[in-house]
């Protein structure tokens, strides 16, 4: 798989092996046996779509299986949140074909006992001591086995012995299973036969509210009787954050405010009716007197003590996610600390019986409490089957802090042996509790472990010190006394997290949420990931780089060529890590920093000062008109482009418009006749009819496409809008997305200057292109300081942004073309969470709107335009290509210039001959924008 454990399974002397690119297909699918044949690397969330149409899955789904794969499942023998149900991967491996530890190919499968008895041999090959070990432990072992491992629907602590014995007494077992959860130590998983479910027919959920976590655990045993699918506890520090995070107060707005903790259940049932009977049987008996959508049933579990005071339930698919929202919401929060202490993930996995779990989680509070580190340390997950997780904070950089973190794994696991609970009953060993299982487990069944390894292994050349070896959860930390940050030079812009720029290089926790694809995980990150398929092109791979080369683990320096041609060049800065990973982590704001710093210690390129200064070319190449695009469109200009500066020679180059946007406006009447126009336009009713906007013409709306700038000011006229347009063109764009810090800070100085007056006698500032809105709206915070900035990011909006935060569509009269429209997102608005205004402007217009889940376009600015980068950016366009093909939408729509560029260089065509747009002026090569499609559905 990708790395992606969280008991450090991924941290050794070892090469880890990455089957994600070339060994991920599904081999074979059977529907009547319900089997699969797959691929170590095949993405369970992808194997599932490719399962869809037979209404099948491979029932375990762990929270990562967007990106995790078959092999990873079964090396960590992988479960999820409904494994009330499912259990964990052991139980759906039918056959495995391996690689042994001496290089021999074998499968693994079922094979009777009598078998492997005659098999064994302590003295021959591989598969023949493995054979005698096997046959030692049903002989010898079986006894121990049944006393020591836990009797629990989640235990996947040391090696799966506890299957073996108990398959052996019917005769048969299944070897294959032997490697679920052996964490790659016995042998290499290249492809797998496994067993499939049904998809449930629907599902339905409730929400319990509790005074208290203790209230909410100590229900859980009630709350089974109900036979659920899953059971997820959210504490008062998940609900905290939630209430606190813009982005999930629609899901916190759900909870009363008198509640410490809540219980998410969901049930799976065959049909809605039944749904609906689960849940009105939960509240009835857990807390009477809530109303439901269907009478509870007759029979029901008898009503024990009342825990819970509030209750919920949801049944549609909108309704459900909103409450499953909320049991995800604030882990993001808890992983963005870009303190030096973090939430660590080393105690955070033990499952207890849900009848011991009370005076498991009371006597767990009390241990932080007495190390104090009960602050901001969250309970949540999965409460049905007893698993629990818990993060306390933990500086590792700390000695006193790595003594804490040992001696409370240490009680912890006193506390898991007394419950006749597990170490881990989700994400395994690895180095974080390895050294915990001979305490679980004993000595006998210790060595046990470690013969079966040997057997398997005789050299511990797989994985070493993973489930049996002599690890210490302290050492090979990622940050220790040993670590030492010196990024080799000051930052240039503004960092307001704590630890600064530092706190942000440090940041990345390994999930591997930048590996999803397009299909399984959808958003923006990581685009180039998504068409290289190497890890060194997604974020995790580019910060944690960057991470080492910064304290001294890599021998490069970050502004030095090689790294910065090998790891930070091919970041195309669309920002999408910024919104889509986890934590946070900016890659995009991280290159330009080193971007600034290898500019001043080695000079600049051509090519790049010549992006740099595009304003001032755009404003020459507009001037030349039309003279400038012939010389562009000339035999061989772009060939001689390209061997001279770098410019792709199959890449369309900006044309430019002798009327440029500002000509236009002023030839029309400038402000006064912009007022007199919106005054016309407001209805006599109106609320709040009376808006001032300066549209500020960035430079390609300026000078290469007005007419976009043009729809915007007879949209804004036609909402009763006051419209004038900004003598600046130069946002700062084109210079910060070169790494040219200062000259960007020099640009946005001016134009607060120029703006920010405005704003203070009530003008708000409008923007049509979309990075250059995001410019304004929060670039602008990194780059200057004080009142005066704060009051532009405030007062700067998008188009479509303006229209719909004040509903001034609603002031105008709509006739919309009966067309339906495809959307594409700017990533930069995507970034701020801001893309979503121009599909709710469009569709109140009357337009059918399908708003892509796309990722980066690909052109990403410069990006595609340099000859070195043209293949990656095709390759990443073709991925929307294929959303846009797929969408069935009429027409193609995007508000940013160089998405429609890349659009208009590929093989979509925007505008088809059947739409009653065709011979319009929106009828071109590339697509329209949103606003154009607005200024086109205004009444005539």
């Amino acid at each position: 798989g990708g790395g992606t454990s969280l008991a450090g399974q991924a941290v050794n002397e070892a090469v880890v092996l990455d089957f994600t690119r070339y060994m991920d297909g599904v081999e074979a699918i059977d529907p009547d046996a319900r089997s699969a044949r797959v691929q170590a690397g095949t993405v369970l969330g992808e194997l599932n779509d490719e399962l869809a149409p037979h209404g099948l899955k491979f029932a375990p789904d762990p929270a990562a299986g967007d990106r995790s794969v078959i092999g990873g499942a079964i090396g960590n023998n992988s479960t999820g949140a409904h494994s009330l149900v499912y259990g964990k991967t052991d139980a759906y491996i039918e056959e495995c074909e391996v690689v042994l530890a001496d290089g021999t190919v074998a499968t693994l499968g079922e094979t009777a006992v009598d078998e492997i008895r005659s098999a064994a041999d302590s003295e021959g090959t591989i598969l023949e001591r493995v054979c005698a070990e096997l046959v030692r432990i049903i002989d010898e072992e079986s006894d121990e086995v049944r006393e020591r491992f836990p009797d629990l629907k989640r235990n996947v602590s040391g090696y799966n012995l506890d299957v073996l014995v108990e398959e052996a007494e019917s005769g048969t077992v299944n070897l294959a299973r032997l490697l679920a959860g052996s964490e790659g130590t016995l042998a290499v998983v290249t492809e797998a036969e496994v067993a499939l479910e049904p998809v449930p027919e629907t599902k339905a959920v409730s929400l319990l509210f509790y005074e208290s976590v203790l209230a909410a655990v100590s229900d859980v045993q009630h709350v089974l009787e109900h036979e659920p699918a899953a059971v997820e506890l959210i504490d008062d520090v998940l609900l905290g954050l939630a209430r606190e995070t813009t982005e999930f107060e629609e899901a916190a707005s759900l909870v009363p405010a008198d509640a410490e903790a809540g219980l998410l259940i969901e049930f799976y049932a065959a049909d809605d009716e039944r749904g609906r009977e689960q849940t009105a049987g939960l509240l009835a008996d857990r807390v009477p007197g809530t109303d439901t959508e269907a009478e509870p049933p007759a029979e029901r579990p008898e009503i024990d003590e009342l825990l819970a005071f509030a209750g919920l339930e949801a049944h549609e698919e909108a309704e459900r996610d909103m409450f499953w929202t909320l049991r995800k919401s604030g882990l993001p929060i808890l992983l963005s600390r870009t303190s030096d202490e973090k939430h660590i993930s080393f105690i955070e996995d033990c499952a207890i019986p849900p009848a011991h779990l009370p005076e498991f989680v009371e006597r767990f509070q009390a241990l932080l409490t007495e190390k104090d580190r009960d602050d901001d340390a969250a309970f949540y997950a999965h409460a049905g089957p007893g698993v629990l997780h818990v993060r306390p904070l933990v500086n590792t950089k700390a000695a006193t802090d790595r003594e804490d973190m040992e001696a409370i794994a240490d009680e912890v696991t006193d506390m898991v042996v007394e419950f006749g609970g597990s170490v881990s009953g989700e994400h395994g060993d690895g180095h974080a509790r390895t050294q915990w299982n001979r305490k679980l487990y004993g000595d006998d069944l210790w060595q046990a472990f470690r013969d079966l390894k040997t057997a398997f292994d005789p050299d511990w050349l797989l994985n070493p010190g993973n489930v049996c070896g002599d690890h210490d959860m302290t050492e090979h930390l990622r940050y220790d006394d040993a670590y030492e940050y010196d990024a080799g030079f000051e930052p240039s812009m503004n960092w307001d997290n704590e630890n600064g720029m530092q706190g942000m290089v440090e940041l990345c926790h390994g999930c591997g949420g930048c590996r999803g694809s397009q299909e399984t995980t959808g958003g923006v990150m990581c685009p180039t990931y998504r068409a290289a398929d190497e890890e060194i092109t997604a974020t995790r791979g580019r910060a944690n780089l960057l991470r080492q080369a910064m304290s001294g683990d890599l021998p490069d320096d970050p502004t030095d060529d090689e790294f910065a041609e090998e790891v930070l060049d091919l970041c195309i800065g669309c920002k999408g890590c910024k919104r889509d990973c986890p934590s946070g982590v900016d890659v995009a704001k991280l290159k330009t920093e080193v971007m600034h710093e290898r500019h001043r210690e080695h000079g600049a390129s051509l090519r790049d000062r010549l992006f740099a200064n595009f304003d001032s070319l755009a404003a020459v190449g507009s001037a030349m008109a039309p003279v400038s695009n012939l010389l562009n469109s000339l035999p061989g200009s772009g060939a001689i482009a390209e061997r001279t500066v770098g410019i792709a020679s199959d890449r369309s180059l900006p044309a430019f418009s002798r009327e440029t946007l500002q000509d236009w406006f002023e030839k029309r009447g400038g402000a006064a006749a912009s007022k007199k126009r919106a005054e016309r336009a407001s209805r006599a009713d109106a609320v709040d009819a009376e808006r001032k906007a300066v549209l500020f013409a960035d430079t390609y709306t300026n000078y290469s496409h007005p007419e976009v700038g043009k729809a915007a000011v007879r949209v804004l006229e036609a909402a009763g809008v006051r419209v004038d347009v900004a003598d600046r063109t130069d946002s700062g764009r084109p210079a910060l997305s070169k790494g040219f810090v200062d000259k960007a800070r020099d640009a946005m100085e001016t134009n607060i200057a120029e703006l920010e007056p405005r704003i203070r006698d009530g003008w708000d500032v409008v923007l049509a292109e979309p990075s250059d809105a995001v410019m304004f709206q929060s670039d602008s915070l990194d780059l200057c300081s004080g009142r005066a900035v704060e009051s532009l990011a405030a007062n700067s909006y998008g188009v479509c942004e303006y229209v719909d935060t004040f509903r001034l569509d609603e002031l105008v009269e709509w006739e919309s073309p009966a067309e339906s429209l495809a959307y594409h997102g700017h990533c930069h608005q995507k970034a701020e969470k801001k893309d979503h205004h121009a599909v709710g402007v469009l569709r109140r217009a009357g337009y059918a709107v399908d708003p892509l889940d796309s990722g980066c376009c690909g052109m990403a600015g410069t990006f595609g335009y340099e000859a070195e980068h043209y293949s990656l950016s095709r390759s990443i366009g073709d991925i929307l290509f294929e959303q846009i093909e797929d969408s069935g939408a009429d027409v193609v729509t995007a508000p940013g210039t160089s998405c429609r560029t890349q659009l208009g260089d590929g093989r979509i065509e925007p505008v088809p001959a059947d739409s009653s747009f065709a011979g319009s002026a929106l009828d071109r090569t590339e697509p329209p924008t949103p606003v154009e499609l607005l200024e086109r559905a205004v009444a005539r």
